[in-house]
C-alpha cells in the first residue's frame, strides 16, 4: 500500500502533509522520521498529518510532528497549508483547524493569503514552560554575548533575543545551545530580531528539533508579541523572515493573527519500503 501526501511550504518552512482522515493511518515517530529526512526520505520541517476532528466544531484536527518523530502543539506555516486545503475542499472561506494547542480560525485574505487566529499568547513563565518563576519580559538567559530574551508561549516555547544586526548572529552554534538551555525543560525554539521601524521586523530562528528553518509561524508571532510588550514595534508588523513576510497583529484581545502565502510543491505517494522500518536499523553502526 502506498500513501499519497502533499509537499507545501509557507515561505519556505516546508511540510509533508498526509490527509488521514478516511484512513486508519498510525504512524510512529520512527516513521515520521524517516519521512522527514532530506536525504533517504521526502524531507520536511514537520510531518503534517490531518485527522478527523476531536472537538464540536472544528473543522479537521492537525497532527504535527518535528524532524525527529516528537509531537510539536503549533506551526503557524503549516495551519495555513492544511487551512488553505480544508477551505479549498469545502468552498467555504473559513475553516477551524484544530490542534493539541487549541482551535484555530482561518480565513482566507486577499491575493491567496490565508489569515490564522493563532489564539492567545502565554506569557506566564509556567505557559512556556520555564524551568521556574521568572520574568518573561527578560528573562537571566545567555549564549555567546546574547542575554536576557522575551518568553512567550503560542503553543510552543519561544525565546526572544533583539539585536543591532540579526545577519551577524552565528545562529547554526548559539541556536542549539540556546534550545537546550536548563531554563526550557523542554526546549525553545529560538529567535534573533531586529527592528527597523515600528512596523518593520527582520528575525531569523532556530526551531526546536529542526534547526535553522526559513520561515517559523508561531516564531513570528512571538517576536511580534515580545516586540510590543518592550514598546519597540505598533501592535500589527510586517515580520521579515529569510523566506519571506508575514503580517502580525497581537489584538487588544490577547489574541495573534497571522497573514501569509501557502504554496504546493509537488504531491507524491510513501513507498511502502520507507515505512517498514522493522526491517530497517535506525541508527547508525559504529565502526
Amino acid at each position: 500500500m502506498t500513501i499519497p501526501f502533499l509537499k507545501m511550504h509557507g515561505l519556505g518552512n516546508d511540510f509533508v502533509v498526509i490527509d488521514a482522515r478516511g484512513t486508519d493511518l498510525s504512524l510512529n515517530e520512527a516513521q515520521a522520521r524517516a519521512i522527514a529526512d532530506r536525504r533517504t526520505g521526502v524531507g520536511c520541517d514537520q510531518f503534517i498529518v490531518i485527522e478527523p476532528p476531536k472537538t464540536s466544531g472544528a473543522t479537521a484536527f492537525m497532527r504535527i510532528r518535528n524532524p525527529d518523530g516528537s509531537e510539536a502543539g503549533a506551526c503557524g506555516n503549516a495551519t495555513r497549508c492544511v487551512a488553505h486545503l480544508l477551505m479549498r475542499e469545502s468552498g467555504q472561506p473559513g475553516a477551524v483547524v484544530e490542534t493539541i494547542a487549541g482551535l484555530l480560525p482561518s480565513s482566507a485574505a486577499p491575493d491567496g493569503m490565508v489569515t490564522v487566529d493563532m489564539g492567545p499568547a502565554r506569557l506566564d513563565w509556567s505557559d512556556i514552560p520555564l524551568a521556574g518563576p521568572a520574568d518573561t519580559l527578560r528573562l537571566d538567559v545567555a549564549e555567546g554575548g546574547y542575554a536576557g530574551p522575551v518568553a512567550v508561549s503560542m503553543g510552543n516555547p519561544h525565546a526572544v533575543f533583539f539585536v543591532d544586526d540579526v545577519a551577524a548572529v552565528p545562529l547554526e552554534s548559539v541556536g542549539p545551545r540556546l534550545e537546550h538551555h536548563p531554563a526550557f525543560p523542554r526546549k525553545a525554539n529560538i529567535e534573533f530580531a531586529q527592528v527597523l521601524s515600528p512596523t518593520r521586523i527582520r528575525m531569523r530562528v532556530w526551531e526546536r528539533s529542526a534547526g535553522i528553518t526559513r520561515a517559523c509561524g508561531s516564531g513570528a508571532c512571538a517576536v511580534q508579541v515580545a516586540a510590543v510588550r518592550r514598546g519597540l514595534t505598533e501592535r500589527r508588523a510586517e515580520v521579515i523572515l529569510d523566506g519571506g513576510s508575514l503580517v502580525i497583529e497581537w489584538r487588544e484581545d490577547g489574541h495573534v493573527l497571522m497573514t501569509g502565502p501557502v504554496a504546493l510543491s509537488f504531491t507524491g505517494h510513501l513507498a511502502p519500503d520507507l515505512l517498514a522500518l522493522d526491517r530497517v536499523a535506525l541508527d547508525p553502526v559504529e565502526a
